[in-house]
C-alpha cells in the first residue's frame, strides 16, 4: 500500500488515481471561492475570484469528460495537500483585519492552490500522452492553461496594485 488509498501497479493506475485527486481539489475548490469572493475586497481580485469560480466549474465538467473517456466513473479520492492549502488560507485570512493586506493574503493563498493544480495538470498531461490518450491530454490541457493564465493574472494584479497597498 503505502503513500496511496490503494495499490497502484502501472502508470494507468497512476493516472487514474492522480485524476481522482485533483477532482476531489476542483471540488473543494468550488467550495472556497465563494468565501474568497466574500473576503475580497478589491474589485479586480473579487472579478478574478468570480471569473475563476466558472472555470472551476468548466474544470470539474473537463474532468468528468476525461474520467468516462478513459472508462472510469468520476469519483475523487481525499486529498491532504489541498485540504491543508485551503485551512492554511482560512487560517490566514482569518487573522488578518486589514482589507488591503487581506487582499494580498488572498492572493497568496490563491497563487498556492494554482501552484497546486498547475502540478497535477502538467504531470496528467505528460501521462495521458505517455499512456497513449492524447484526447485525454487535449482536455486536460485546456484546465492547465486556464490555471496558468489565472497564476499569471494573480502576480499581475499583486504587482500592479494589491501589493502596493498593503505595503
Amino acid at each position: 500500500m503505502g503513500l496511496f488509498s490503494k495499490d497502484i501497479k502501472s502508470l494507468d493506475d497512476l493516472f487514474v488515481h492522480t485524476l481522482q485527486d485533483i477532482y476531489y481539489a476542483e471540488k473543494q475548490i468550488l467550495k472556497a471561492l465563494p468565501d474568497m469572493i466574500e473576503k475580497a475586497t478589491n474589485r479586480d481580485l473579487t472579478a478574478g475570484f468570480k471569473k475563476h469560480l466558472e472555470q472551476t466549474e468548466g474544470h470539474v465538467t473537463r474532468l468528468e469528460e476525461v474520467f468516462r473517456m478513459h472508462g472510469h466513473e468520476p469519483k475523487g479520492v481525499d486529498c491532504p495537500a489541498i485540504d491543508g492549502i485551503i485551512e492554511e488560507a482560512n487560517d490566514i485570512a482569518g487573522d488578518i483585519a486589514d482589507k488591503q493586506t487581506l487582499d494580498a493574503a488572498l492572493i497568496a493563498a490563491a497563487q498556492a492552490v494554482e501552484h497546486y493544480e498547475i502540478t497535477r495538470y502538467g504531470t496528467l498531461v505528460a501521462w495521458a500522452k505517455q499512456l497513449g490518450r492524447s484526447d485525454c491530454a487535449s482536455v486536460l490541457q485546456k484546465n492547465l492553461d486556464e490555471e496558468e493564465q489565472t497564476d499569471k493574472d494573480l502576480t499581475k494584479l499583486a504587482l500592479a496594485a494589491v501589493n502596493k497597498k498593503a505595503a
